[in-house]
């Protein structure tokens, strides 16, 4: 049986869903959470749908890479998991280095393969000529920059602060205003955190493949008012070419104008 408390995330300690998890935990007003360190969305996923967590968290979409296939995927085709709540949270990528390190020091950077491409500005020129080398994630960087005076990573403020590293230069994205958002996942009845406004997200999956199916769907909405705020297709996995929709829009399912549209779509 789940402890209450209990809330499964993409580890390891240090990262952005970390992050996310903690705010979380606080919003549900869990004095001290239990947290399960995971080591992909399935396992996360798992752990919510066979009772092992009563919570978990998962990245849902960044702004600058789109959606989290492997989110969605699980939404569609692997978990019963419903969806409580959502957090944005700003990405900004730090260079942390050893306590004790200058940036004279550091021969190597190292950080998540996204965390790179995202400050290779700042990497061409700010710190020339040093060797890049693959993290799993940025809170890796940043252990890794703490145990190492050659070595900064680029990772989160938060993580430095976790793994004892120090921020030697804030905010080196390319990107300003890159930000993921984290959905707090729970079993199908849990209550909902309804602090915000409220969001209804669809899978809809299409009986035949036929001309004007999308048109047919967005006019229902379009017909009741309702404002759409995300649409994406993603494979059925049954066969090339066969595509099912999620959709999401404001408002929750049970309001004035939702069950109208909701119907004709069944």
């Amino acid at each position: 049986m789940a402890n209450d408390q209990s809330i499964a995330f993409l580890g390891p300690v240090g990262t952005y869903t970390h992050e996310a998890v903690l705010a979380f935990a606080r919003e549900l007003g869990l004095a001290e959470p239990e947290l399960v360190e995971c080591v992909s969305f399935d396992e996360v996923f798992d752990c919510v749908d066979r009772g092992r967590c009563a919570f978990g968290v998962v990245g849902k979409e960044n702004s600058l890479e789109g959606p989290v296939t492997a989110t969605l995927d699980n939404f569609a085709f692997r978990s019963g998991a419903a969806i409580l709540a959502e957090k944005v949270v700003d990405i900004h990528h730090c260079l942390v280095v050893h306590p004790d390190a200058e940036l004279a020091d550091v021969r190597t950077v190292a950080s998540h393969p996204q965390g790179l491409a995202q400050c290779r500005r700042f990497l061409n020129e700010r710190m020339p000529g040093r060797a890049t080398l693959t993290a799993t994630s940025t809170a890796e960087s940043a252990r890794m920059a703490a145990a190492d005076p050659t070595v900064a990573g680029i990772a989160n403020a938060f993580a430095a602060e976790v793994h004892g590293a120090k921020v030697a230069v804030r905010d080196i994205e390319d990107h300003f205003g890159n930000q993921t958002v984290f959905a707090l996942i729970g079993r199908p009845g849990a209550a909902a955190l309804t602090g915000g406004r409220m969001k209804t997200s669809l899978a809809l999956f299409m009986r035949e493949d036929r001309a004007g199916t999308l048109h047919m769907i967005l006019s229902e909405f379009a017909f009741a008012g309702i404002n759409l705020t995300m649409i994406q297709s993603r494979p059925t996995k049954q066969q090339l070419g066969d595509y099912m929709f999620f959709i999401e829009f404001a408002g929750a399912a049970d309001s004035l104008e939702a069950p109208t549209a909701l119907n004709c779509l069944r």
